[in-house]
Parts: structure tokens; sequence; C-alpha cells
């Protein structure tokens, strides 16, 4: 029996020959061999209690006390005697009993596509059995150490299941085996290599058990000199496959595909002359294609996505591979291949599938590959073939699909090729194809792609009957003429690709039929007019691309009922007003180097379209626009004189009021205006430091574009090679820092530290900026600062202020930031992971003074207001008024059961 691949073997039956003659004592003439038949209500009874100890499946319904055993559908008698039991398919759930083998003469036993759980069933005193079938049901732990008691075993099938561990050598020691599948369960050891004392073996498969360990093939199976079919595809193989595999003469199937398999294919590989199927794909082969063929007998060759190499002549393909005539299928994609091909393929067999693709082959395309007529598939790509496409492609009416992308092929494409009956898709991108558009395509042709060759003239009227044509990619080709409304009439194509070309006029204005139309790019073009308000109507329309045409007028207010991802109408001459669906960010790019575009908002980069006539006061508005400009300019240019002279003058050590790790800071009077500067100076012996000059950017960026009622305002920045200025508004509050982390502060409770934060807003920003100011990279500081004003967005007083207050909160331990605790925020979530207690959290000298419900509160008030999404943190206001509901459901950090905090927060005050 020869199992192909893909497939399962049927179940063996009383009636198969090898039944009636072959025992595991050998062949035999009569049934003399059996003891005397018991009488019939002994198989009868013992039957019985096999089926209800297997739960009475209604499945059995037929067995019953009244009736022979050998009437029943599931069982198989040889004069009288019960021999076979046949319970595949029959929804048992329950596991064998071992009751089953007190029928002393049974010999077959499949109990195969069920539901039977647990180990390896107790069968091991079936003497006689021969065929034990447990494939596809749920059994689970090891194969028994000594199976080898079933000594009469021919053949079997444990596909399918959970059976893990090692494979026991035990079982290189049923020598009457002749079929053994072990495929897709989870064994996790090595291959034994007394599986290599099985003499008799034809079958053997051990396919998907990628749970092995990484494991060599045993160079002792190339002792199995009856070994028909070998299927070993993703069982975690690695090395080199064994010399002594040449010596498998009976070999007609070899499966090794999907495993890690490195070196050469042995050189006698091919020469196995039963050989009929190879499969080596998408492994790691290396070294030349055996040159030496004698395997006649084969239909199929698969050595794809492999590492096949060398220069000619050592990575060239066998010139005789051609001549062998049964082939029917040849694959060597995914190599690097080289060398011509063998010009005799197709001549000799029925050759059906060729593909060769991602190799580095040369020459041309043997002319013969359809010589027999059987031809189904050509895929060639990506190689540096060349020449024209052969001739008889165009007579070949089996053929499916010709894929020659990516080579260097020219002249025309044979007329046949595009009307084969059977056709589904034509491939000849990036080639040197020449030609016109044909006139009619197959039926069934959905696929064509003609990209990046020389096609030249129109597209002809007669494209209406391209009716089941879905993809249309002819871009960058030498295409003319006007866009024929006969085009629109194709009702199943998806994607349009026309792009590069030269087509003129207008479009259509008429669509006749491209709703399922997802895909449209007539960029590149010399296309004119007005686009077309019609393509407003195409419901699945979701990438538009016209760029570098020369459109004019409007963009239809159509277009916005469409459902774009992208949308591209630069460079054309479009004018008016974009309409309102893409007046925002996401269509940045959609419209550039269209001057007389314009929106009503100001985005896109586009100016904004004047409600007046712009022709009336088109010299007045310039003129008054100058004035305007020029005036502005010289009152901002002494203001900034003035300012920058006085603040110069106020750089002195009198002014100094503090300095940090990355510069002064000083408090500097106007004194015309009175008002208080305080300027932060940043500077350096040389050339401004690039590691201070980062955070003064971010900080100028950030702070110039915050505007909170409860932020310092950035008033301005001067910087020259060698020193940076940031100058605020000033404060009298002092820094967080020297507040939270002085001695006489430290005493403070957890209640009053709150209390002070919640109603003293100046204190709470100071608060709020002080622990920032804490982190010890400047980045951090600008981020944690933005982070804490800001709620899904936008700065406002209330969120800004709750952000605030998580940013203090954790700081409940006193400690003040170093390397360890740079961030107070990451480090209170960290000890809220690790499952610290409050206890462990809390500030030593101050935790004896604070009630722990409330400082338990105040923790999860913290954590929920630093929360990694912004729209989950409260607002001030629900910190406020909510803070009895924190405390009942705990918040981020669990109280104890026996604690009942009270409110530390108190509404409205």
């Amino acid at each position: 029996m020869r199992l192909l691949k893909g497939t399962r073997p049927h179940s063996p039956t009383a009636h198969s020959p090898f039944i009636l003659t072959e025992l595991c004592s050998g062949p035999v003439q009569s049934m003399a061999y059996l003891k005397a038949p018991p009488p019939h209500d002994a198989e009868r009874s013992i039957l019985l209690d096999v089926k209800q100890q297997l739960g009475n499946p209604p499945s059995l319904q037929s067995w019953n006390s009244s009736s022979s055993p050998c009437d029943w559908p599931e069982i198989t008698c040889i004069d009288n005697i019960v021999t076979e039991i046949s319970l595949s398919y029959k929804t048992i759930t329950k596991k064998i009993p071992a009751r089953i083998c007190d029928l002393k003469n049974l010999i077959v036993l499949d109990v195969s596509y069920n539901y039977i759980p647990g180990e390896f069933p107790d069968i091991l005193n079936c003497s006689k059995l021969e065929y034990l079938l447990l494939l596809q049901n749920s059994f689970v732990g090891p194969i028994p150490a000594d199976i080898d008691r079933l000594s009469c075993l021919r053949y079997l099938d444990l596909t399918a299941n959970n059976f893990s561990g090692d494979i026991p050598a035990a079982i290189g020691r049923l020598r009457e085996l002749f079929y053994l599948f072990l495929v897709q369960n989870e064994f996790n050891g090595t291959w034994p290599m007394e599986i290599g004392n099985l003499a008799n073996l034809e079958q053997l498969a051990m396919a998907y058990n990628d749970k092995f360990r990484p494991s060599a093939l045993p160079k002792e199976f190339g002792a199995l000199k009856k070994l028909k079919f070998l299927w070993m595809t993703e069982a975690n193989l690695i090395g080199e496959i064994p010399e002594s595999f040449n010596n498998l003469s009976s070999l007609e199937r070899l499966d090794l595909s999907l495993n890690e398999l490195n070196g050469t294919i042995p050189v006698g590989m091919l020469t196995l002359k039963n050989l009929t199927y190879l499969y080596l794909f998408c492994n790691r082969l290396s070294g030349r294609v055996p040159s030496s063929i004698e395997a006649f007998n084969l239909k199929e060759i698969d050595l794809s996505d492999n590492h096949l190499t060398g220069p000619i002549p050592a990575g060239e393909i066998p010139a005789n591979i051609s001549l062998i005539p049964t082939l029917e299928t040849f694959k060597v994609f995914s190599n690097q291949l080289s060398g011509v091909l063998p010009p005799a393929f197709g001549l000799h067999s029925e050759l059906k599938f060729f593909e060769i693709f991602e190799n580095k082959l040369s020459g041309e395309l043997p002319q013969h590959l359809c010589a027999r007529g059987t031809l189904l598939g050509v895929i060639a790509s990506n190689n540096n073939l060349s020449g024209e496409v052969p001739k008889s492609l165009g007579n070949c009416r089996s053929l499916l699909t010709i894929q020659v992308s990516n080579n260097r092929f020219s002249g025309e494409i044979p007329s046949g090729i595009w009307t084969s009956p059977d056709m589904v898709s034509v491939m000849l991108a990036g080639n040197s194809f020449s030609g016109a558009l044909p006139s009619r395509l197959a039926r069934n042709l959905s696929r064509v792609d003609i990209s990046n060759n020389k096609f030249s003239g129109q597209i002809p009227a007669e494209i209406s009957s391209w009716m089941n044509i879905g993809v249309l990619n002819a871009n960058n080709n030498m295409l003319s003429g006007k866009i024929p409304v006969e085009l629109t009439s194709l009702w199943n194509i998806s994607v349009l690709l026309l792009d590069g070309n030269q087509f003129s006029g207008e479009l259509p204005s008429q669509i006749i039929s491209w709703k399922s139309l997802t895909n449209l790019n007539l960029s590149r073009n010399k296309l004119s007019g007005l686009i077309p308000k019609a393509l407003g109507s195409l419901p699945s329309l979701t990438y538009l691309h016209l760029s570098e045409n020369q459109f004019l007028g409007q963009i239809p207010s159509e277009l916005g009922h469409l459902k774009l991802n992208i949308l591209n109408l630069s460079s054309n001459q479009l004018s008016g007003l974009v309409p309102f669906e893409f007046q925002n960010e996401a269509y940045n790019y959609s419209f550039l180097n269209n001057p007389k575009l314009c929106v009503n908002v100001p985005t896109l980069n586009l100016p904004r379209c004047d409600a007046k006539p712009v022709d009336s006061y088109k010299l007045s508005t310039k003129y008054l626009v100058m004035i305007l400009i020029f005036a502005l300019s010289g009152f901002l240019a002494v203001a900034f004189f003035t300012l920058f002279m006085n603040i110069l003058s106020g750089l002195t050590e009198n002014n100094l009021i503090g300095h940090g790790g990355s510069g002064k800071v000083y408090r500097i009077a106007n004194d015309r205006s009175g008002k208080i500067f305080a300027v932060k100076m940043i500077c350096n012996n040389g050339r401004l430091d690039h590691k201070l000059q980062k955070p003064f950017i971010a900080k100028d960026e950030i702070l110039g574009t915050l505007h909170h009622s409860n932020i310092v305002k950035l008033l301005c920045c001067i910087s020259n090679e060698t020193t940076s200025l940031l100058v605020y508004e000033y404060m009298e509050n002092q820094s967080l820092d020297r507040w939270l982390h002085g001695k006489k502060q430290r005493t403070l409770s957890m209640t009053s530290l709150v209390h002070n934060f919640v109603l003293d807003w100046p204190t709470r920003l100071q608060i709020a900026i002080g622990v920032a100011k804490g982190l010890r990279h400047m980045h951090e500081y600008y981020f944690g600062l933005a982070k804490m004003l800001v709620k899904q967005g936008e700065p406002d007083t209330m969120s800004g202020v709750a952000g605030s207050y998580g940013y203090i909160a954790p700081a409940g331990d006193g400690r003040e930031p170093n390397n360890e605790h740079m961030y107070l925020v990451e480090w209170a979530w960290d000890q809220f992971r690790e499952g610290k207690t409050i206890e462990e959290v809390v500030d030593e000298e101050i935790k004896e003074q604070c009630d722990r419900a409330q400082v338990t509160t105040l923790f999860n008030l913290g954590l929920m207001c630093t929360t990694t999404l912004p729209s989950t943190r409260p607002t001030m206001k629900e910190v406020f008024g909510n803070s009895s509901t924190v405390q009942s459901s705990g918040g981020p950090w669990k109280k104890e059961k026996d604690h009942e905090a009270t409110p530390l927060l108190l509404n409205g005050t």
C-alpha cells in the first residue's frame, strides 16, 4: 500500500488477500492453525462487556445478546471466529478496555477517528494482533517501552495524537512491521536508529513532529531495502542527507521538505530507478544538482527554496533531467542556479508544471515545453532569461498561467497566449516586450501585468470584452491616445494602473460600471480637462492617484463622498476650494503644486480662500500688507533690542538667584515698566554644548506652545554660538524641592501636604514644576510637565491640576530624585507592580504621624492621575468630589479590609 502525500491509508479489512493468507507465522494454506472456535455466546459476552465499558455508544446499538457477533457491522469473522474489530468514526470517548484481548484470535483493531483519551491502550496481551490503527484520537503519554510484545504487528498507525517522549528502541524489534506511521504527535526525543532494523518496512512516515530535538537523519535508515515511502516533512531534521540513502533501491517517494537539512544532495540520489516523487524543498541544501540521472520514473522534482548554487557547470541544471520520460513537475525555484536551461524540457514527457523562478538562469526558454499539450504553468520570473517567448506557447491550449516577469525578454507576445481558453494570469512585468494591447482576452483571464515594458498604441475599444479582468497593471509603458469610455465597462476590475504612459485628452465623463474598482492610478500622463464628477460615485474606491497631469478647474465635491485611504492630485492646474472632507492633515501631500487651490481652514499648507474677488483689491491689498509688515517689523525690532539690552545689563552676580546642572538663573527688573523677569543662561566656554543645546531647543518648542493659567510663560529665547538665554515671567513662590524636602517640611503630615496642594493653586503649580525639575534628564522634564498638564490633547486648569496632583502624590516617601529614582511616577508605579505594601513605600520619618487609610487614598489618587492614557485620568473636579469613590473601590492600591478609609479631600474646600 503506497500512501500519497497528504492522504491517509485505508483501513485493512478481513477481505484483503493478505489478511486471509498471511499471519505473523508466515503464509498458511488453511485456518487449521486457529483454536477450536469458542461458543458464540463466549465471544458475544466479551464484546458486550467491551461495549458496556465503552459507555454503550449509540453507534453500537446493533451489538445485542440475540444475534451473532459475526452479523454485527463492526465485526469481521473467519470461520465464525472474530478476527477484526473496526470502530472508526463511532464517536467513542472512553478508553479501550483490556478485555478486548480476550478475543484470542483478534488480528485487526481499528479505533481511528474517535475521541479516545488516556495513554496507549492496554492491549499488549493481544498476541495475534497484526493491524493496529489508533490514528486521529486523543491519546497521550509515551509509546510503551515493551511494545515489541505485539510481536506479530505488521501495521501500526498512531498519526494525529498527542503521544510524547521518546520513540522506544523496542519498536525496532517488530520484525514483521511493513507500515509505520507516527505523523503529527508531540514526540520530543530523537529518531531511534533501531528503525533501521525493520527489514520488511515499506512505508515510514514521521512528518510534522516539530517538537523533536534537532536531529540528523540516522544513517541506519539506508539499510531499509524494501522501503518505498519515506515522509519526514517538518521533523526538525538537521545535518546532511546520509550517503547511505543511495542504497534505498525500492524508494518511490522521498519527502524531506520543510527542515533544516544542509550540505549537498547525495550524488546517487537521482540514480534510484524507482524514485517517482522527490521533495527536498525549503531546506538549506547547497552545491550542485546531481548530474548522474537514472531515475527515469520521476514525475515530480521539487528542490525549491534551498541554497543550490555554484558557477557553471557546478550549478547548472543537468541536461539529462529533461530526458526523463515520466517527468510531470519540475520545481527548482528560489535557488541560485545558473547556466542555460536544457532545450529538451517537455519534448520527452507530459510536463505539467515548470517552475524555475528566482534563480540566475540565462538563455532562452525551452521551445518545447508544451509539446505534449499538458503544460499547465510556466513560472520563470526573476532570472536573466532573454530572447522571445516561444511561439509554441501561443498554441498551448492547456496553459493556465505564464509568469516571466523581471527578465530580459523582448519582442511581441504570441497572440494565442492572450486567448488560451483556460488562461487565468499573464505576468510579463519588467522586460522589453513590445506591441499593442490585444483586442480580445480569454474568458477566464483575470490578472494581467505588463508593467515596465514597451507596449504602445491605444487602448482598443474592444477592451469592453475583457469582462473577467480583475487586475490590469500597464504602468510605465508607451501607451497613448484617449482613455476610452469602454474601459469603464469592466464590471469586475478592482485594480487599474495606467500611470507612466502617454495618455492625453479628457477622462470619460460617464462611468459605465466600475463598481468593484478599489485602486485607480492614472498619474504621470498628459490627461487634461476636468476631473469627472462620476468618480465620486464609485462605491469601493480607496486609492485615487491623478498627479502629474494637466487637469483643470475645481476638485469635484463628489470626491468627498469617497472613503479614500490615498488621494494624490498633486502637480496639476487645479483651482478653487478643496472639498471640506479633505481639509485635514491626512491629505497634507495630496494637493502639492496646485497654486490656485485654497482652503477655509489653516491646513494643508494652502492659502485661505478670500470671500471677495481676488482681482478687485489686488493692488491696494498688496501695498497695505507690505506697509503693515514693515511697521510691525520695525516695532518688534525696537522692542526686542530694548529688552535685549536690559537683560544683558542685568546678568550680574547681584541678580543671581539660583543655578542648576544646565545653567544659571537671574532675577532682572525692567527699568521702564518695573516688570520682573526670570532669565536662565546656558553657556559653554566654546561652542554651545550639544547636550545642552538639545534640551534648550526642546524647552523652547514645548513651552512656547503651552498656554496654561498655571504655567510660567516663556517670553522669548536668545541664542548665539556660546550662550543661550530663556526669558520667563518671574514667580515668587520658590521651588518644590526646597518646600517639599527641607528639614522643616519633612515633618508635615500627608493630610497637610494635600490640603496645601489642593487649596493653594500657585503652590500646587510650584510643587508640580519642582517635581519635574527633579528629573535629571531635560527631555523627561518636559515630557512630565506636558503630560501632567494635558488631558486628551488639550491643556485646561482642571485636568492639568489633576495631572499635577498625580506627579506629586507618589513622592510621599520623602526621597529626593537621584539616578536610581529619577522619575518619581515610574518609581511609584514600580512599587505598585512589585506588590509593595503601603508601609514599605511611606517615608519612615512620617509613617507614625499619618493615618494609613489617608496615605493609601493619597497614593491611589496619585496613581490614577498618572495612568498611561490621558483619557483614563480623573479631572481635578473628580479629585475634589469623588475621593470617597476612590476609597470605596480601593483604587489601584487595595486597602486592607479591616481599615475603613475616611475622606481625605473635602468637597468644595
